[in-house]
């Protein structure tokens, strides 16, 4: 008989707490969820870190990937002697307010936030009969800049050469907070988007549900969350670079005005 596996995937929470708690009530309704994997991103830009982290904390079964923002609060990002992300221009008034957001979050969830990052991994694979799934934040080669389809199919390839019958490559990441379903033969990728962040100017949260089993079935579900409640920690807690981010909640999408 064929394995059959359920998984529930969240990713890039941003400490938006109101569309986490709404992503596990939508993962708790459903009662064939075998494993629940967080593709990180978990607390920075986001109103609430602490809140956040005790929730994450309460999840049974669920495997935590650390995202770039979650390397960047282990890094200390902050303490660089120009820090910098993504490539942005250290002197970019964004970049620094981005940098001091880092270091607002590792101050809110303490060594303890810290200690549960550092036991984050970079990735997870898994093998049901015949189908390889690999999850990451990105690209398990970088954080913050998931593959080109190109770049899959290398990595498929060398999988390919080490792992012999595989029938299905199945790829899964976050970071870009856009959907994405991307295939090339038997290679498939996969992005749902946002659960906390969306960019895609749908302003709801996402949860997703990848089902391996005769065959390969990749469900997102889009929901609604209390956004002004998000907008308006964030107006109360002056989180740096806060302004730029209610507008991102209001409209998911980028504005850095």
């Amino acid at each position: 008989m064929m394995a059959s596996k359920t998984f529930a995937i969240i990713t890039d929470i941003h400490s938006n707490i109101s569309a986490l708690n709404n992503a596990l009530d939508i993962i708790e309704s459903r009662k064939n969820v075998d494993q629940i994997i967080c593709l990180g991103d978990c607390f920075s830009l986001g109103p609430e870190p602490e809140k956040t982290l005790k929730k994450l904390k309460e999840i049974n079964n669920c495997i935590f990937i650390r995202g770039n923002h979650d390397r960047y609060i282990i890094e200390k990002l902050w303490e660089e002697e120009l820090p910098t992300l993504e490539g942005m221009d250290p002197y970019d008034p964004i970049c620094k307010a981005i940098v001091e957001n880092e270091k607002w979050t590792a101050e809110k969830i303490g060594d303890e936030g810290v200690d549960f990052i550092r036991k984050m991994v970079i990735s997870h694979r898994e093998i049901l009969d015949s189908t390889l799934i690999e999850f990451t934040h990105a690209w398990y080669q970088r954080d913050d800049h998931p593959p080109s389809i190109e770049e899959a199919l290398i990595w498929k390839k060398h999988v390919n050469a080490s792992i012999k019958n595989i029938d299905k490559f199945i790829f899964v990441h976050g970071h870009i907070h856009l959907p994405r379903d991307e295939k090339n033969g038997n290679l498939t990728i996969y992005c749902q988007g946002a659960t906390g962040l969306p960019f895609d100017k749908d302003t709801r949260g996402s949860v997703a549900f990848l089902n391996i089993g005769e065959d390969v079935n990749w469900e997102v579900i889009r929901f609604n969350y209390d956004k002004d409640l998000i907008i308006n920690r964030l107006e109360e807690r002056k989180t740096p670079f806060y302004s730029n981010l209610k507008n991102t909640v209001k409209h998911a999408s980028i504005s850095n005005k």
